[in-house]
């Protein structure tokens, strides 16, 4: 009984956290009307330096751990910065069911680089439902599309970003906690986003900058990232995991109520293969767990 209702706990931080990420891509998405990607990518990296930092110094957390310079951390820090760069300049140019599906898909590539690169031995069923997934990929971009839009290698770049930044966590020190590893990625990424706004000849807050959105925005996000470390605490991840592809029913069922980016039949399809995979790989990876731990 107590299972469940941890369970219960997990599922709904989970989709809480995927309700305010989606909100949040609204929000960046609404807010290339008046800031660059650059100035976009500052404002979230500052502004998560800030949040993180108190965040991790109230909960008594070490930032001025060396390990924080471990090469692994180094690459994991570089992919968050490339895939979040990749994530603002793909809502700024691509439909949001399109970012939303693709972007979803990490968990798909993360099985399969498991396999390259940690040698991890799979089944013939992981390695068919890696192929349906990439399958669903490629039905969402639709490469083959006569007009095929190459703005759709941005949320492609995100999703390769994001899968390397997962991978390699899983390489990273148990012991470090996840508020004071996000410290440490924002202050590695911050001089990057300066120099990138500086570059631009941009200014760091321009004129027309709508304070209210930027300040739901940083909100939204800052807060999805609380939520989704919260639901990874309690309860079973196989039982929790599954609901992080919500976010991409939110992001469907947004970019209709307001850009009216209604999504394709193939985007449907795609969609449901990259969610139908999904879930099956959690499901497996829970079932060979079970079977070591025996």
């Amino acid at each position: 009984m107590q299972q469940r209702v941890e369970n219960a706990k997990g599922i709904f931080f989970m989709l809480v956290a995927m309700a305010a990420f989606a909100g949040g891509d609204v929000l960046i998405k609404m807010a290339g009307t008046f800031l660059s990607p650059a100035q976009t990518m500052f404002i979230l990296i500052s502004s998560g330096l800030v949040i993180f930092s108190i965040i991790a110094k109230m909960n008594g957390e070490n930032l001025t751990d060396g390990r924080a310079f471990k090469p692994i951390l180094l690459v994991r820090y570089t992919a968050e910065m490339v895939g979040l760069m990749a994530m603002v300049v793909s809502l700024n140019k691509v439909p949001l069911p399109i970012v939303g599906a693709v972007s979803q898909a990490a968990p798909i590539l993360v099985a399969a680089g498991a396999v390259i690169f940690l040698k991890e031995v799979v089944s013939w069923r992981r390695w068919a439902s890696i192929a349906i997934g990439f399958i669903g990929v490629l039905c969402v971009i639709q490469p083959g599309e006569e007009g095929f839009n190459f703005a759709v290698i941005w949320p492609v770049l995100a999703l390769v970003a994001f899968s390397i930044r997962d991978l390699v966590t899983r390489l990273t020190p148990k012991d470090m906690s996840s508020a004071s590893i996000a410290t440490f990625t924002m202050l590695s990424a911050l001089p990057f986003t300066t120099a990138w706004v500086f570059f631009n000849g941009e200014l760091f807050i321009p004129p027309g900058f709508n304070w209210l959105l930027v300040a739901c925005m940083v909100t939204l996000g800052s807060g999805g990232y609380l939520f989704l470390v919260s639901s990874l605490r309690v309860g079973e991840l196989s039982a929790i995991m599954p609901f992080r592809y919500a976010r991409i029913v939110f992001l469907l069922l947004l970019g209709i109520l307001i850009f009216d980016e209604f999504p394709t039949f193939p985007m449907l399809i795609g969609s449901f293969l990259i969610i139908t995979s999904g879930i099956y790989i959690i499901w497996r990876e829970k079932l060979v767990a079970q079977r070591n731990s025996i």
